[in-house]
C-alpha cells in the first residue's frame, strides 16, 4: 500500500555518479592495484573512474568535481563570507544556500571555508527537536495571571549553553547560563495580548476580554550557543500561595531550523459556557521580517487587537514580521483542520483557551501543542493512551487529513474505522477509548490526542484536558533526552517501541514484561512512572527506534507533549 522515503536536506541529483572516497586529487593513478574498480577520483574537474586498478578520465564537469558526489555545482564544506553571513554549498553539491552565523548562538563565518562554525549551524544540528533557536508563544487562557508562564530549557550536551531571551512583554532580554545535564526553568511575563484574559480574580480571569490578536514582536525568541530542548509551560505551576490554577499545559516546542511552509491545524471547537463563550485557537509565530502567512480556516474567526476576521473556507493572508504571533480564535467553530501556508518558515500552535473533553464532563482546562510541519508527516503511528494509577486513561482521538481520498485504518479493527476523507482537512474524531492502536493511512496524516476532564467515567477526579501529537513511526529515534517537570504530584513516559526492543530509561533496562503488544504492529506499549527526584531531565536509549511521549498530573490539571522526534522531510509513496 504505501513506503516512506525520507529526503534529507537539500537533496538532489548531482550531475555526476555517486560514488566510494577516492582520492580528492590522484591524478591517474598508471600503477595496477593504485585504485579499486568502480572508485571515483577528481584531476582538478576531470572526474576519473578506476578500471584495471588504474583511474581514467570519466568526464569533464562543468563547474566543480567531487570524488564522492561526481559532478557538482560546487564542493560541499566551502562557502564565502560577507560578514557573519555565509554563502554556503548544499551537502549535496547542487547549489548554494545562505546562512547567518549568529554570534548570539556562538557562531562566525570562517573566512578559510567560507561556512559557519559552532554547534549551532544547520548542518551540525540536523532536524530533530533539539536545536539552538527557538520562540515560545502565550496563547489565549483563563488562568488567572498570578499564575505565570515559563520555558524550560534542557541542555544535554557537554559544555555550558549560554541562552539569550528576548522580545515578549520583557523590556530587555534576558540571558542565563544552562550547566550541562541540567535544566533552567525561566518565568516570563504573560504578553496580554495573546493571553486575552488577564483580569486578577479569585480563581479564572474568565472568558477572552477580546478574540484574537496580532502581536508586532509577542513571541520570546530563543536561542542557545549549544544545543537545547526546550518546553513552554502555560503556566508552569498548577499551586501557588494555597490556591490552584486549575488551567494548566505544556508544549514541545519545535527549533527554528525545522520550521516549515506548510501545516494542518489540529484544535478543539469553542464552548458556550456558563461564564461567557471559550474560543479554539490557532497562532503563527514567523521567525523573519515580511513574512507572509495564509490562513484558510475551517470555522469563522472574530478579529481583535489587529487581527482580522476571518470567514471559513476562505484564505487570507497576513504579513508578520520577527517575532509577531498572529492568533485566531472561534467562540463557537471549530479550527481543526485549517491550513497555514506561508512563503517562510513559520511556526503553528494548535490548542483551546479552555474547554471540557468531551464537552459535558467537568472541569475545563487550557490545551496547546506546537504542530509538525506537513512536510515531517507519515502515513503510519501508532496510539496510546496515558497511565493513571494502576489503570490507563480514556482519551479521545482526532485524525487529519492532509490530501483529498485519504483512507484510513486502524489495528487492530476494533479500536474503529475504517475511515475516509473526501478533502483535505476533513477530520474524524474517535470516541473515548484507552486502546492501543497503529493508525495506517495511505496518504499523510494529523494524529492529535486529547486527555479527557476528571469527572469522565474512569477520570478519578484526577488530571483535566491536556493536548498532544501522535509521532510518526518513521520519526522514532533511538535515543532521547527529554524533561518532566518535578513540580507535578506525578510524571509518566509511555514508550512504544518494537516488541523484543531493549529501552534503558534512565540506566534501567524496562522489562520485557512491561509491554502489551498493539494490534500486529510488531511494537508494544510499556507505561513508566518517572522519579521526581533530581532535576526532571530524563534519558532513554535503545538499539532499535523507538517513540515516546510525557504527562503528568497535578490537582485539577495535568500536561502532556510528545518526548521527542526526528523532523526530517518524508514522502509517502
Amino acid at each position: 500500500m504505501y513506503r516512506i522515503g525520507i529526503v534529507a536536506f537539500g537533496l538532489l541529483v548531482a550531475c555526476g555518479p555517486s560514488s566510494p572516497h577516492g582520492n580528492g586529487d590522484s591524478g591517474t593513478g598508471s600503477d595496477t592495484g593504485a585504485c579499486v574498480d568502480g572508485q571515483f577520483a577528481c584531476n582538478g574537474n576531470e572526474l576519473q573512474k578506476c578500471s584495471g586498478g588504474q583511474f581514467l578520465p570519466s568526464e569533464t564537469c562543468a563547474m566543480a568535481c567531487s570524488p564522492d558526489l561526481g559532478c557538482v555545482t560546487c564542493l560541499p564544506g566551502t562557502g564565502t563570507c560577507n560578514g557573519d553571513m555565509s554563502t554556503a554549498c548544499l551537502p549535496d553539491g547542487s547549489g548554494y544556500y545562505d546562512e547567518y552565523c549568529d554570534p548570539v548562538m556562538g557562531s562566525s563565518c570562517d573566512a578559510s571555508s567560507g561556512t559557519c562554525t559552532g554547534a549551532c549551524t544547520s548542518t551540525a544540528l540536523g532536524q530533530s527537536y533539539i536545536g539552538c533557536e527557538y520562540y515560545a508563544t502565550v496563547t489565549s487562557q483563563l488562568v488567572n495571571p498570578s499564575f505565570q508562564f515559563a520555558v524550560a530549557i534542557s541542555n544535554t550536551s557537554t559544555l555550558a549553553a549560554i541562552v539569550t531571551i528576548e522580545g515578549g512583554a520583557l523590556g530587555a532580554p534576558t540571558r542565563l547560563t544552562v550547566n550541562p545535564n541540567e535544566v533552567a526553568t525561566q518565568r516570563l511575563p504573560w504578553v496580554p495580548s495573546l493571553k486575552t484574559c488577564n483580569t486578577q480574580g479569585f480563581q479564572e480571569c474568565g472568558a477572552p476580554e477580546q478574540y484574537g490578536a496580532l502581536a508586532v514582536n509577542g513571541g520570546y525568541r530563543i536561542r542557545s550557543t549549544q544545543p537545547v530542548t526546550v518546553y513552554q509551560f502555560s503556566p508552569l505551576d498548577y499551586s501557588s500561595g494555597g490556591s490552584f490554577s486549575y488551567s494548566n499545559d505544556a508544549s514541545l516546542l519545535l527549533p527554528t531550523n525545522v520550521w516549515s511552509t506548510s501545516y494542518y491545524v489540529p484544535a478543539w471547537q469553542g464552548w458556550a459556557s456558563s461564564g461567557g463563550a471559550m474560543p479554539g485557537i490557532l497562532a503563527v509565530t514567523a521567525a523573519q521580517d515580511g513574512t507572509s502567512v495564509t490562513v484558510k480556516t475551517r470555522a469563522n474567526t472574530t478579529g481583535g487587537n489587529g487581527a482580522p476576521n476571518f470567514t471559513a473556507g476562505t484564505a487570507q493572508t497576513v504579513t508578520l514580521g520577527r517575532g509577531s504571533v498572529l492568533q485566531l480564535m472561534t467562540p463557537s467553530g471549530d479550527l481543526t483542520g485549517s491550513f497555514v501556508s506561508s512563503d517562510k518558515p513559520v511556526q503553528v500552535i494548535g490548542g483551546h483557551h479552555c474547554t471540557q473533553i468531551p464537552i459535558g464532563y467537568t472541569a475545563c482546562d487550557h490545551i496547546e501543542e506546537s504542530i509538525f510541519p506537513v512536510s515531517t508527516l507519515a502515513d503510519e503511528y501508532l496510539v496510546t493512551a496515558p497511565q493513571l494509577g494502576t489503570g490507563v486513561r480514556q482519551e479521545l482521538i482526532r485524525i487529519v487529513a492532509t490530501e483529498p481520498a485519504t483512507s484510513v485504518t486502524l489495528d487492530p479493527a476494533s479500536a474503529g474505522g475504517p475511515y475516509t476523507f473526501a478533502n483535505a482537512g476533513d477530520f474524524v474524531e474517535i470516541p473515548l477509548t484507552n486502546a492501543s492502536f497503529q493508525v495506517k493511512a495511505d496518504k499523510k496524516v494529523v494524529v492529535a490526542q486529547y486527555m479527557v476532564s476528571q469527572n469522565v467515567p474512569g477520570g478519578n477526579g484526577t488530571g483535566d484536558p491536556g493536548m498532544s501529537l501522535a509521532v510518526p513511526t518513521a520519526q522514532y529515534r533511538s535515543q532521547y533526552q527529554f524533561h518532566a517537570p518535578t513540580n507535578y504530584t506525578s510524571n509518566f513516559v509511555n514508550i512504544t517501541a518494537p516488541m523484543g526492543a531493549d529501552v534503558t530509561l534512565d540506566g534501567t533496562v524496562v522489562p520485557a514484561t512491561s509491554y502489551t503488544a498493539i494490534g500486529s504492529s510488531g511494537y508494544g506499549i510499556a507505561r513508566v512512572q518517572l522519579s521526581n527526584a533530581g532535576n526532571g531531565n530524563h534519558s532513554a536509549t535503545s538499539t532499535l527506534q523507538f517513540g515516546i511521549t510525557v504527562y503528568g498530573y497535578g490537582t485539577y490539571t495535568s500536561y502532556w507533549y510528545p518526548g521527542g522526534l526526528d523532523l526530517t522531510p518524508i514522502v509517502v509513496q
